[in-house]
C-alpha cells in the first residue's frame, strides 16, 4: 500500500504583527495659489489691459481708414479722367479701323451709313455712347471676353 502522507495543516495569510498601516482616506485640499481675491484682482488687470489694447488699436485703424480714404477721394477724378481719356482712345481706334476696313467701298463715310447720318435728331458733337459689341468691335476677342465676364458678375 501506498505510504500515508503526513496531515500538515494549512497556513493561514495573516495580517503582520501589529497590523497593517492606516489607510489614508481624509481629504487632501489642492495647493492654493492664488485667493479669491486674487483672481478677480489679475481678472480686472488683464481686462483693463486687454481693453486699453483695444482702444489704442482701433483708433489707429480709424486713422488708417481715415487716410485710406481721403486717398481715394483725391484719386478717384484722376482714375475718373484715366477711364475718360481711354474710353475715347478706344472710340478713336475704332473710327480708325473703320476707315481702314472700308477703305474700298464706295460711298463710305465713317460714323454714318452710306452717308447718312445714323442719328439724325442729335447735333453732330453729340457723343453717342455704343453699346458693348460695338465699343469691343475692332478689340481683340480677349479684351471682350474679359470685359463681358466682367459685366457678368458686378
Amino acid at each position: 500500500m501506498a505510504t500515508a502522507v503526513p496531515h500538515v495543516p494549512p497556513k493561514q495569510d495573516l495580517p503582520p504583527p501589529g497590523g497593517y498601516k492606516k489607510i489614508p482616506f481624509a481629504r487632501v485640499p489642492p495647493k492654493s495659489y492664488f485667493t479669491g481675491f486674487g483672481m478677480i484682482g489679475a481678472y480686472v488687470a488683464i481686462t483693463a489691459a486687454g481693453l486699453g489694447v483695444y482702444y489704442l488699436t482701433a483708433k489707429k485703424i480709424k486713422r488708417d481708414e481715415i487716410e485710406m480714404r481721403s486717398a481715394q477721394n483725391v484719386i478717384f477724378p484722376i482714375l475718373i479722367a484715366e477711364r475718360d481719356r481711354e474710353f475715347l482712345r478706344q472710340l478713336r481706334r475704332n473710327r480708325d479701323e473703320e476707315a481702314e476696313l472700308m477703305k474700298n467701298v464706295p460711298g463710305w463715310e465713317v460714323g454714318t451709313w452710306y452717308g447718312e447720318p445714323v442719328y439724325k435728331t442729335l447735333p453732330e458733337d453729340t457723343l453717342v455712347t455704343p453699346i458693348f459689341k460695338e465699343f469691343y468691335a475692332h478689340s481683340d476677342y480677349k479684351s471682350y471676353a474679359k470685359r463681358a465676364n466682367l459685366k457678368l458678375w458686378s
